[in-house]
């Protein structure tokens, strides 16, 4: 009932506010101070320029102040949206019809009842409680992220339009239907790792255009009914990991898009129990691994045939396997489970494995002649996956697998292998791919790959090899080689002989020292090569003299001190290099010439100069790791622009890895004109100079962390105005005062976090008007009410999300310390006796004042008739005399366009034109007040050109002359009056008398910076506006002036 009067309270100022519009003081006082709640975040600016303007009369003085204190007050309570933006807008009004006696009384009285209609109409926040929204380029889509929360439900608070919803890892005991109501763009919904062990029927009903739906790890027994009604688009379904024992037989109807279900790892033990799903029309993969089904039969399915392509049945104790129809007939990817001794294998028809392409077969203690059935039963097979089966291949079971027709791709991971003879592989001479990853092989005998001529992918990674087996040598067409994660110590000369057709080569994670130039003279075509994490410390001439088609090169984690000039000299096709160290090595200047087309580098050298990256024209992307202590920098680091030979970067990383700070230089990024990242971690000993981004224009990711940055001054983000992420934490950061001043428009996401905050002033994110994303987490907060303002923008603001907030703990006072910042009451910090005092007497003397308040309202209306009377009898008196017009036009203008007017208007109007004009200081009458003059100016010539700039606007007697020849244009209603606006200026800006010109007669409105080049267009305007008659018309825009002109 409350809200009601405060409403109809509201609407009856509104109306007197709209029957007051028309009084001068109100167009001039509102022109002055107050602003709409569109452009609040301008409020400071624009009233710097209006105060001089309001001025002129001492209560549109009062007025402005008032507004001042209106606006600090709004602050306080954090007017963002349209209805405290209303409520402010009434309060000027109200303030500027009274007299300024009981300003603040009414003031106090206004704010008390729009801070109860806020607290009693709670808004809803976008700072989730226990959940965070994902930062996203794309706005529209909303990522709610809620993992590790300890969450025992889903939380209330989940925007309506996200469209993944991550709960992973919580305590979740249970879904019920209300928890997910309303979220019906809902695509992703993550319920992995909590307790979760019922779901009622119906939970996911409105979730109508879910498409992935996660159940990870819960303690389900039972799948329902109706547990996944309207669940219509669902694509994806995983109940992994859960003690499910039954399905019930309409479960899984509702899904007739479903497309992959994962079911493994459940205590499911009858095949005719998931029946029903082979039934859906889109089901494309079904993962039924480490269940305790016991017999797969084709007599439990549905008659009609699947459209299955993928069935998992691995680590199930079959006993019996049946095929009697033909009910795969797509099935093209086949896990076949672990089988028992007794095991049965029955196909009445080898074509009802006929689109088998991919078999998997693991541990068993089945026969081998029932694995020979098994291979026999699948002659298209293309790629066959033989683990944990060491005593049958030594039985021969490889060769009866290569005797598939189709057979191109082997894998004979996890077999513990130790060696490989003649016979195991004699068979598979069509096998193109062969994976021996994975086992304890140390040796290869030269003929161990003999008959294998068609070889192009071999991995022989996590082995014990000692060496590069000779059993490679020799083949041609190997493509792909993986040597890593072995004990090789050394490469030999022919270790790759003949391998020319080898084009990517892994021997990372090995125990390689030394790279002889030889080592790599064969491959001619080789474009990848991984030999990171080894102990190289000598290069020898390797890269001088081959691998000239050379791609990737990852050299990461080696032992070498020193690169030379011309030790990459071959290497004219590289694209990707890595020569980062866990140690700082010298590097000499122009290394990396002749690297012309890498795009990727990183770095580890004991200093970063100007000469080092000469040679690197088409660089985009560089990481610098310093790891070498302070005394090993050289100085010239300080004294030239190391990346200046790099135009085309547009990321660079540097990271300091040693206590040791330096003074970096504001040269530092000079000449990176394309750069778009700059990562700094730890590099800072101070604030960065003002002059550091002056280079780099378009920038638009910035991160500088765990540095020094106290004193930061905003002039460091002036030269970057298209900053879209801000990286600033742990940098001891103590106040945000440089946000107001940085030009950080475009910030769409901030992190701030592990600072030194304690208060925060709210207003500074009014400046940053883009920012969607903000992390203030680990930061020592003070809960008192020096935040109060901040908290309040936390909880009510709807673009910035503040990430956490609900988490963030008070460190001071002492005694609120490990207290959540955001339960801090802040109505604690107002709501005191001494103001409810204040508020009682208040309201008794707003009723009092009523009477008089009519009396004021009344009184500027009467005023207003008696001076609209007075120009009346003027007028008259002129009209009866017959008095002529002296002049053409009278020009309005300020004394600082003066110049203007004399060196452009002058010679073309009065000089070419012919016009006679009217001047201020040549034509008024010395002697003579001026009030007068100007209307003797005005009334005796046949038009007024006001010459408006922003001086013009800020000055009083102008602002007299235009108010004049305003009631000229109104009294007599003819096309008297010409606007020249001299600057681009924008509406806002504009005082309301320009704004009830434009409303009353959109004619002859001219702009100077619009006309460009083309001045005799624009003066041929005003001799047509001058030309015109007096006859009023509806024409053209504000700005841009009469149409067609």
């Amino acid at each position: 009932m409350f809200n009601i009067q405060v409403l109809l309270l509201s609407l009856l100022l509104l109306k007197l506010f709209r029957r007051y519009h028309s009084t001068t003081m109100y167009f001039e006082c509102t022109a002055g101070s107050c602003i709409s709640d569109d452009t609040w975040s301008e409020q400071e600016m624009i009233r710097a320029e209006a105060e001089e303007e309001v001025s002129v009369r001492g209560d549109c003085s009062q007025f402005s102040s008032a507004c001042s204190v209106m606006s600090l007050a709004a602050r306080q309570i954090n007017c963002v949206n349209s209805l405290e933006g209303t409520w402010l807008f009434l309060s000027c009004i109200i303030t500027a019809a009274m007299g300024s006696w009981f300003l603040i009384l009414l003031q106090s009285f206004l704010l008390f009842l729009l801070s109860v209609l806020l607290h009693s109409n709670p808004s809803l926040a976008y700072a989730l409680k226990n959940c965070t929204i994902s930062y996203s380029h794309n706005r529209t889509e909303v990522w709610v992220e809620c993992i590790h929360r300890f969450l025992t439900a889903i939380p209330d608070d989940i925007p309506h339009n996200a469209i993944s919803l991550d709960l992973k890892s919580n305590q979740i005991l249970r879904i019920n239907r209300r928890e997910l109501s309303g979220l019906s763009e809902l695509r992703y919904l993550n319920l992995n790792e909590n307790k979760i062990s019922r779901i009622e029927d119906g939970a996911f009903a409105d979730l109508v255009q879910l498409r992935n739906l996660d159940v990870d790890l819960n303690n389900l027994t039972s799948v329902t009914d109706n547990m996944f009604q309207g669940l219509s688009k669902l694509v994806h379904l995983s109940l992994y990991l859960n003690q499910i024992t039954s399905i019930s037989p309409l479960a899984f109807q509702p899904l007739i898009s479903l497309q992959r279900l994962i079911l493994r790892f459940n205590n499911l033990y009858q095949i005719s129990h998931i029946a029903p799903v082979f039934r859906l029309p889109k089901l494309y993969e079904l993962d039924l691994a480490q269940n305790n089904f016991t017999s797969f039969q084709s007599d439990d399915l549905p008659v009609n045939a699947s459209n299955l392509r993928t069935l998992n049945l691995n680590t199930n104790q079959l006993r019996k396997f049946s095929l009697t129809r033909d009910v795969f007939p797509h099935l093209e990817s086949f896990h076949l489970p672990e089988c028992s001794g007794d095991f049965e294998w029955g196909i009445s028809n080898k074509t009802f494995l006929r689109s088998v392409k991919h078999l998997y077969l693991s541990e068993t203690t089945v026969s081998f002649e029932i694995y020979s059935m098994m291979l026999q039963s699948v002659d298209s097979v293309e790629y066959l996956s033989l683990a944990f089966m060491k005593t049958l291949l030594n039985e021969g079971l490889v060769n009866i697998a290569c005797q598939r027709p189709a057979l191109t791709t082997l894998s004979l991971s996890y077999n513990f292998v130790g060696s490989i003879n003649e016979t195991l592989l004699q068979r598979c001479s069509g096998v193109t791919d062969l994976d021996l990853a994975a086992n304890v092989l140390t040796e290869l005998p030269e003929v161990s790959f003999r008959s294998m001529k068609q070889l192009r992918r071999l991995a022989l990674n996590q082995n014990r090899l000692t060496r590069v087996p000779l059993a490679i040598r020799g083949l041609s067409t190997l493509e792909i080689l993986k040597l890593s994660d072995n004990f090789i110590p050394e490469l030999g000369c022919s270790d790759f002989q003949a391998l020319t057709g080898l084009r990517e080569l892994y021997l990372n994670h090995n125990r390689i020292g030394i790279l002889r130039g030889c080592v790599f003279q064969d491959l001619n075509d080789l474009k990848i090569l991984h030999i990171g994490h080894n102990a190289i410390n000598i290069f020898d001439d390797t890269f001088k003299v081959s691998l000239q088609n050379l791609q990737v090169l990852n050299l990461h984690s080696n032992d070498f001190n020193k690169l030379s000039k011309g030790d990459f000299g071959n290497l004219s096709s590289l694209r990707y290099l890595d020569v980062e160290s866990d140690t700082f090595y010298v590097a000499s200047d122009g290394v990396f010439e002749g690297l012309d087309n890498l795009q990727t580098l990183s770095v580890s050298p004991s200093s970063y100069r100007e000469g080092l990256f000469t040679g690197l024209c088409h660089l985009e992307n560089l990481m610098v790791h310093q790891r070498s202590d302070q005394s090993s920098i050289v100085s010239e680091q300080n004294d030239e622009p190391p990346f200046s030979s790099l135009p085309f970067l547009k990321r660079l990383m540097i990271k300091n890895y040693n206590k040791y700070l330096c003074e970096i230089s504001k040269s530092l990024l000079r000449g990176l004109h394309s750069l778009e990242l700059f990562s700094a971690q730890q590099l800072f000993i101070e604030a960065p100079h003002p002059d550091t981004f002056t280079n780099t224009p378009h920038l638009k990711n910035l991160q500088i962390i765990q540095s020094n940055l106290e004193g930061l001054k905003p002039e460091l983000f002036r030269p970057i105005p298209n900053l879209q992420g801000l990286d600033l934490s742990r940098n001891q950061l103590r106040c945000l005062d440089f946000l107001t001043q940085a030009n950080l428009s475009a910030v769409r996401w901030m992190t701030l976090s592990h600072n030194e905050l304690t208060v925060i002033n709210e207003t500074v994110f009014q400046f940053l008007p883009a920012l969607t994303y903000l992390d203030l987490s680990g930061n020592p907060f003070t809960c008192d009410c020096s935040n109060t303002g901040f908290i309040q923008w936390v909880k009510n603001n709807k673009q910035t999300q503040v990430v956490n907030a609900y988490q963030y703990v008070c460190s001071f006072p002492l005694s609120k310390q490990g207290t959540k910042l955001l339960d801090f009451d802040i109505q604690s910090c107002w709501m005191d006796v001494g103001f409810l005092c204040f508020i009682s007497s208040s309201c008794l003397v707003v009723l009092t004042l009523l009477s008089s308040f009519i009396y004021h309202f009344l009184r500027w209306q009467l005023v207003y008739a008696f001076h609209l009377f007075l120009a009346f009898l003027y007028d008259s008196r002129r009209r009866r005399k017959g008095v002529p017009h002296h002049y053409d036009a009278f020009i309005s203008y300020n004394v600082h366009d003066e110049a203007w007017v004399f060196s452009q208007m002058l010679p073309v109007l009065e000089g070419e034109q012919g016009w006679r004009l009217c001047l201020h200081h040549r034509d008024f009458q010395p002697g003579k007040p001026i009030i007068e003059n100007i209307t003797d100016a005005i009334y005796g010539s046949r038009k007024t050109i006001c010459v408006i700039s922003r001086r013009y606007l800020q000055s009083e007697w102008c602002s007299r002359e235009i108010q004049m020849a305003s009631f000229r244009l109104f009294d007599e209603q003819k096309d008297v009056l010409i606007l020249l606006f001299l600057e681009e200026i924008p509406t806002r800006q504009l005082s309301p008398y320009y704004r009830m010109r434009k409303l009353v007669k959109r004619r002859t409105y001219l702009s100077w910076p619009q006309a460009g080049r083309h001045t005799g267009v624009f003066w041929q305007n005003v001799q047509r506006a001058l030309e015109t008659g007096d006859t009023p018309t509806e024409t053209s825009d504000l700005l841009t002036g009469p149409a067609g002109h």
